[in-house]
C-alpha cells in the first residue's frame, strides 16, 4: 500500500510539484479531513454564540477570555516538542525499511555451494530456502496486523506450505514462553551442516559463509521484534498530542473575531473566518498526522510496507533462484565488444544529450600562469637575494590579504624563496636540513668529512640541532665577519664534546685544531666530572670551498682567509641551540 511518486518527480519542470497536492490517496487531507472539519464546527458554533447569544455583558467576559488565551496559547512550545517527535518518529520508521529481511545474499549462496542436480540436492537446496522464509513469516505475523489477518494461526501458515505437518509437529513439541522464530533457524543450520558431511557442501568456508549469511537474515528478523516490542516512550507520544490538541483548543476562544467597537488591541477587523488559524491547524495537526501513521509502519496506512507483498516475492525468487536457476547456465558467446577496445554502447535520439566526456578532474584545464614561469625563473637564477625592511614585508602581507579579499589577483614576487627546513630520515632523528634543491651547485660548494655549510649568498641561518648529553665549550664570534645583526636575544649553539675513544688520529686533530682556530681557552678535558657545568662554543667558521685538499687541509685554512658563516657540523660536530638569558649574558660580556 506503498504510495509512490517517484516518476512525477523525477525532473524538477513547473509545477510538477504542485500537481502532487491534487492527490487523494495517502495525502495530508485523506488523514486530516476528519479533525479539520470538527475544528471548523466548533470555531463557527463558538462564533456564533458570541455574537448572537450572549447578552452585552457575557460578551464583555467572552472578550476577556478571549484575549487571556490568546496570549497564553503562544506559551505552548508547540514546534519544539512536535518537531523533535516527528524526527525520532521518521528515523525510526527509515531503520525499520533499513532492516527488513531479505533472503538474495542467502540464496545465491545457497544455489552455488550446495551441490546435486539429483533429487536429493533439489530437496536440500528448496528446504533450506524454505526454513528462511518460514522464519520471516513468523517475524511478519508478530508485527504486522496485515500479514496476521492472512496467517492468524498456524494451520494458515502449513496450508500456505511454508511449513509440514510434520514439522508442525516438532514445532508444537518444542514447549517455550517465547516467540518461536528462531527454531526455523537452528534447522536450517543442522540440515546445512548435514549437508557439510554429505560432501554437498564441499568447502568448510563455503559452511561458513551460508552460515554467516543466515546469521544476518536472522538479526534484520530480531531487528523488527525488537521494533515492535520497544517502542517510542508512551509518556512522549502523550505530551505531544496533548500539547497538540490543547493548543488549538486555546485556538477556538482566544482567535475569535471580537467586536471592533470595543477597541481591544489587535481586534480591528471583524474577517468571520480565521484563515491563517485554519492553515495553523493545518499544517500542526498535519505534522502530528505524519507521526501517527509513521510510528507503525506494518499497519494497514496508505504509506505503510507491503509486508504481504514481501513475503510473496522471498518465496517465489528464492525457490526460483536454488531450484529452476541451480547450475542452469545460458551459453557463452563471443560479446559484441570482442574484437574493440573501447566499447561504446549507442545512445537513443532521445538520450543522445546524455552522451558526456569522461570527467578528468577539476584541474585538468588548468594551465600554468605566467607568475608560475616567472617564479621558475627567478628560482632557477643565481643572483643574490635583497633584503626587505620590516615595513615593506608588512605592507606586502596588508596589501596581499586585501587582494585576496577582493579577488585580485597578486603581483609576482620576484624574489627567490627562503630554503625550507626538513627533517632528516638518518639516526639524527632531531636534525633539520635545509632545503638546498631551489639553488643548484650547492652541491659541488660542500665542504669535506659531510660538514655542510650554506652558500655564500643565503643570509639566513641554517642550523642543525640534536640532543647531546656530552659537554661543550665557549668560545666568542669572530667581531670582523659578521653574516647577520644581532638583535635581541641572539641563539647560541653546544657543540657535543667528542668521544676520544671512538674518533680516529684524523678527528682529535681536526678537533683539537678547530678549537685552536677559533681561539678556544679553557676546555674541558674527556674525563671531565659528570657533574661539571656544561660549557658551550658559539661558533664561527669560514666559508664553504670546493671539494679538494683533505680534511686537514680545510682544517688548517686560517678563519681570516675567508668570509665568516654561521653553520651546521654534521656528523663529526652537531649543534644545538640554547636560549637561556644567563648564557647570551655571558657570551656578550666576552663580546665586549
Amino acid at each position: 500500500m506503498t504510495v509512490t511518486y517517484s516518476s512525477k518527480v523525477a525532473n524538477a519542470t513547473f509545477f510538477s510539484f504542485h500537481r502532487l497536492l491534487l492527490r487523494w490517496r495517502g495525502s495530508i487531507y485523506k488523514l486530516l479531513y476528519r479533525e479539520f472539519a470538527l475544528f471548523v464546527l466548533l470555531y463557527t458554533v463558538l462564533s456564533l454564540v458570541y455574537r448572537f447569544a450572549l447578552t452585552d455583558d457575557q460578551k464583555r467576559l467572552f472578550e476577556k477570555l478571549s484575549m487571556y488565551c490568546d496570549r497564553y496559547a503562544e506559551q505552548i512550545p508547540v514546534t519544539f516538542v512536535l518537531g523533535f517527535y516527528v524526527t525520532l518518529v521518521v528515523n525510526r520508521w527509515w531503520n525499520q525499511f533499513v532492516n527488513l529481511p531479505w533472503p538474495d545474499r542467502l540464496m545465491f549462496h545457497i544455489s552455488s555451494c550446495v551441490q546435486g542436480k539429483d533429487e536429493y540436492g533439489r530437496l536440500l537446496r528448496r528446504t533450506l530456502v524454505r526454513y528462511v522464509n518460514l522464519t520471516s513469516l513468523l517475524i511478519f505475523r508478530s508485527v504486522s496486523t496485515a500479514v496476521c489477518k492472512r496467517f492468524p494461526t498456524m494451520d494458515h501458515v502449513v496450508e500456505a506450505g511454508f511449513m509440514t505437518p510434520e514439522e508442525r509437529k516438532v514445532f508444537d513439541n518444542i514447549r517455550s514462553p517465547h516467540l518461536k522464530y528462531w527454531i526455523p533457524v537452528v534447522w536450517f543450520s543442522n540440515l546445512a551442516s548435514k549437508a557439510r558431511q554429505e560432501g554437498r557442501i564441499q568447502d568448510s568456508i563455503d559452511l561458513q559463509n551460508i552460515l554467516n549469511e543466515m546469521n544476518r537474515f536472522r538479526t534484520w528478523c530480531a531487528t523488527l521484534f525488537g521494533y515492535d516490542w520497544v517502542g517510542i516512550p508512551l509518556v512522549y507520544t502523550q505530551v505531544v498530542t496533548l500539547a497538540v490538541y490543547t493548543f488549538f483548543f486555546a485556538c477556538l476562544i482566544g482567535r475569535q473575531f471580537l467586536d471592533p467597537t470595543q477597541g481591544h488591541q489587535g481586534h480591528d477587523l471583524d474577517l468571520y473566518v480565521p484563515i491563517f488559524t485554519l492553515l495553523q491547524f493545518f499544517f500542526y495537526s498535519g505534522w502530528l498526522k505524519v507521526a501517527e501513521q509513521l510510528i507503525n509502519p506494518f499497519g494497514e496506512d496508505d504509506d505503510d510496507f507491503e509486508a504481504n507483498w514481501i513475503i510473496d516475492r522471498n518465496l517465489q525468487v528464492s525457490l526460483l533462484a536454488v531450484d529452476e536457476m541451480h547450475m542452469n547456465l545460458p551459453h557463452m558467446t563471443k560479446d559484441m565488444y570482442w574484437n574493440d577496445c573501447e566499447a561504446r554502447p549507442p545512445y537513443t535520439l532521445a538520450a543522445a544529450d546524455y552522451c558526456i566526456p569522461s570527467f578528468l578532474g577539476s584541474t585538468t584545464d588548468m594551465g600554468l600562469s605566467d607568475i608560475l614561469q616567472l617564479d621558475e625563473f627567478d628560482i632557477n637564477s643565481s643572483r643574490p637575494r635583497q633584503h626587505d625592511s620590516f615595513l615593506t614585508r608588512r605592507q606586502e602581507s596588508v596589501l596581499g590579504r586585501v587582494r585576496r579579499l577582493l579577488s585580485v589577483q597578486e603581483p609576482p614576487d620576484l624574489r627567490p624563496p627562503r630554503p625550507t627546513f626538513k627533517r632528516h630520515s638518518s639516526d639524527a632523528t632531531g636534525s633539520f636540513f635545509p632545503d638546498f634543491r631551489l639553488h643548484p651547485g650547492v652541491e659541488s660548494m660542500a665542504p669535506p668529512s659531510s660538514l655542510v655549510m650554506p652558500p655564500s649568498s643565503m643570509d639566513t641561518l641554517s642550523t642543525l640541532k640534536e640532543q647531546s648529553r656530552t659537554m661543550g665549550w665557549i668560545l666568542p664570534p669572530q667581531r670582523r665577519h659578521r653574516a647577520w645583526q644581532l638583535q635581541g636575544p641572539a641563539p647560541q649553539y653546544v657543540v657535543p664534546q667528542p668521544n676520544w675513544d671512538q674518533r680516529n688520529s684524523v678527528g682529535q686533530r681536526s678537533m683539537s685544531k678547530i678549537a685552536h682556530q677559533l681561539g678556544h681557552v679553557g676546555a674541558s678535558s674527556p674525563s671531565s666530572s659528570p657533574g661539571s657545568r656544561q660549557r658551550h662554543l658559539y661558533a664561527a667558521c669560514p666559508a664553504p670551498r670546493p671539494w679538494g685538499g683533505g680534511d686537514e687541509a680545510w682544517l688548517d685554512s686560517s678563519p681570516e682567509d675567508h668570509p665568516v658563516h654561521l653553520l651546521t657540523l654534521c656528523s663529526s660536530l652537531t649543534l644545538n641551540m640554547i636560549t637561556t638569558s644567563r648564557e647570551w649574558e655571558g657570551l656578550r660580556r666576552v663580546r665586549q
